[in-house]
């Protein structure tokens, strides 16, 4: 049977009806030299062969059933694979402007979901390689892992030869949706019937046996998955109200033992310093605008990753939650950023992700655009590489990854690579128009937290 999309990759290509909804990732690796154009290609020809969705488009299904990956016909690994050289005099302005018409275009729907370019020609010799992909090919968990398999630990590259042979790909009978679509409707209400005979007798149970404390855990799921899918009417910002089709990207990097002592400082993990960072830089952009601001609506990716899961491929759910833009104290922000995590970690609809996404499928497409166009921010931290890296032989010297805006004002990525925490900037100038000021802000806003590191203790 063909493979569907999970239900929260389901919601989010639907989504993207509205081109301001696009789920489009990018990320930038910046090299020392031009690598070795062959060699690069040999290794993603690898990668198209153990990562099945490299060489799947996504197609529609008869309703009810989501979109599913088929093998798309007459792949070209070179419609894929680009090479470009840069116009004197070749800065790293040069690659963001690439990376930010990568992330504003839309998919060739017809074939699988991703693009690399790679960019010669940039000052000092350098070069850059500009990757972008579709979320529900992979998240960014999924992303480094394949990045394992595109990169090597040394200057000498060794390709292994490929074990898994390409797939044969005839044509597609025609009613084969409808039969795959009827066996997924099957495999439902299957599932559906299981589920409902081994939790059945237990719940009966529970009820006759603690009747107050079942109640009461139904109760909690019920609120968590209401906070979960919560309205959201209006921006929590009263300045960054608008939004466009039209990105700019930046980028920041932060010593990562700096940021790690400070987030220990405040008594949180990297992701709440991270956060806390974001959200000095949020507060004095206001401030720089003359508009006071509370707290605002942050989307934050959790990763459902398990071991065992397949390389690439989606896992990950969003969690919305509002963050204390307006506290001006860097620990006790690190501090409330905290504890607000780790209770969006903890919520009992978490286990129900895809549940809720198949509901929300049902759901009018204008209604739920409204609510996420009224999220403020999108924080994501993705643990990198921790060791360096070499494509084709030329050493890899940072990666930038920029995640999509999703309706929200702005997306902050953190990217860590050996010790460094790379910032990918993704705005909305519909609501940042002035990018160059929203980065020094930004970059204030971590000067504050990284302070803290130096403190005494």
């Amino acid at each position: 049977m063909a493979e569907f999309l999970r239900n929260s990759d389901a919601f989010t290509w639907a989504m993207e009806s509205d081109p301001r909804l696009r789920s489009t990732v990018v990320t930038v690796v910046a090299l020392e030299r031009s690598p070795d154009w062959n060699e690069v290609r040999e290794r993603f020809d690898l990668i198209s062969r153990k990562v099945p969705m490299v060489r799947q488009r996504v197609v529609a299904s008869p309703s009810p059933a989501p979109p599913r990956w088929e093998f798309a016909p007459d792949f070209d690994l070179d419609f894929h694979m680009r090479r470009v050289t840069a116009s004197a005099p070749g800065t790293f302005d040069t690659v963001l402007e690439v990376a930010r018409v990568a992330a504003m275009e839309d998919f060739d729907r017809a074939r699988p979901l991703w693009e690399a370019t790679l960019i010669d020609g940039l000052e000092n010799g350098s070069a850059a390689m500009v990757l972008k992909f579709h979320h529900a090919l992979t998240d960014g968990v999924g992303g480094v892992q394949i990045g394992m398999l595109l990169f090597d630990l040394t200057e000498d590259t060794e390709v292994p030869a490929p074990s898994e042979d390409l797939p044969e790909v005839p044509p597609t009978p025609w009613l084969s949706g409808y039969r795959d679509t009827a066996w997924y409707d099957a495999r439902l209400v299957g599932n559906a019937v299981t589920g409902t005979l081994k939790t059945a007798p237990k719940l009966l149970s529970d009820s006759l046996l603690r009747p107050l404390r079942t109640v009461s855990a139904a109760a909690e799921t019920a609120a968590s998955v209401y906070r979960t899918v919560r309205p959201v009417n209006r921006t929590g910002s009263p300045l960054m109200t608008g939004r466009s089709l039209t990105r700019r990207l930046d980028v920041m990097e932060v010593p990562l033992q700096q940021l790690l002592e400070a987030a220990h400082r405040g008594g949180g993990a990297l992701n709440d310093a991270f956060v806390a960072g974001v959200a000095g830089g949020l507060r004095r952009y206001h401030e720089e605008h003359g508009v006071t601001v509370g707290d605002l609506h942050l989307s934050m990716p959790m990763n459902l990753r398990e071991a065992g899961d397949e390389m690439g491929g989606n896992r990950i759910t969003l969690m919305r939650f509002d963050v204390p833009v307006g506290v001006v104290d860097p620990i006790e922000r690190i501090r409330q950023i905290h504890e607000k995590t780790r209770r969006v970690r903890q919520e009992k609809s978490v286990p129900y992700t895809q549940w809720i996404a198949g509901a929300l499928n049902m759901v009018p497409r204008w209604y739920i655009g409204s609510i996420l166009r009224h999220v403020d921010f999108v924080c994501s931290d993705v643990p990198g590489i921790p060791v360096p890296v070499f494509l084709g032989g030329a050493r890899v010297l940072a990666q930038y990854g920029f995640g999509p805006t999703v309706g929200a004002a702005v997306n902050v990525t953190l990217l860590t690579y050996v010790d460094v925490c790379t910032l990918g900037i993704d705005v909305d100038t519909g609501a940042i128009p002035d990018l160059d000021v929203f980065a020094e802000c930004l970059a204030a806003g971590f000067a504050e937290v990284l302070a803290l590191a130096s403190k005494p203790a």
